[in-house]
């Protein structure tokens, strides 16, 4: 805050019941010099029970688990190998479904190798069916496109990395 402004703590405590009411996790409020953000953390995900697995086969003997092959772990998603705290990552300020071009056949806003300007639109997140522009946080080379088109991002998850 710089030195001089003041903010109304009645405001601020009606902005954070807005978005309790209206199930938002962030709202921005920017007025000449002057700029509120208030963010609240999503509910956590409730998983829904999973189906009992079928029992397991007897034991094998000794000497034949040495002879099985060690399975291999499936890989990790794109997004899960690299850290949301990369100077680079655009990261998603909240969940909802990520789209990379402005609507559905027409090109995408950017594709890797790409030069962007800080402040330019490089996707857009759809939550509660509204369509929030993600800018790129700095100016650089878009090096890695973590996601798909329609694929369903988490708040802080990156998405894009901008080299």
């Amino acid at each position: 805050m710089t030195q001089g402004m003041s903010f109304d703590p009645a405001a601020i405590r009606e902005l954070a019941k807005i978005l309790r009411e209206t199930d938002l996790t962030e709202i921005e409020l920017v007025d000449k010099d002057c700029r509120i953000r208030v963010l609240r953390q999503p509910p956590p995900v409730v998983s829904a029970p999973v189906a009992a697995l079928p029992p397991m086969p007897a034991m094998a003997a000794p000497a034949q688990l040495a002879a099985t092959p060690t399975p291999v772990a499936p890989p990790a998603s794109l997004a899960a190998e690299f850290d949301a705290k990369n100077p680079g990552a655009v990261t998603s300020p909240m969940v909802g479904v990520a789209y990379l071009s402005p609507e559905p056949g027409a090109a995408p806003f950017v594709t890797v190798g790409a030069r962007v300007e800080v402040g330019q639109t490089v996707l857009l997140i759809e939550a509660m069916k509204t369509f929030n522009q993600i800018k790129a946080p700095k100016s650089g080379t878009v090096t890695r496109i973590l996601i798909e088109n329609g694929t369903p991002v988490e708040y802080g998850e990156p998405m894009m990395l901008v080299e």
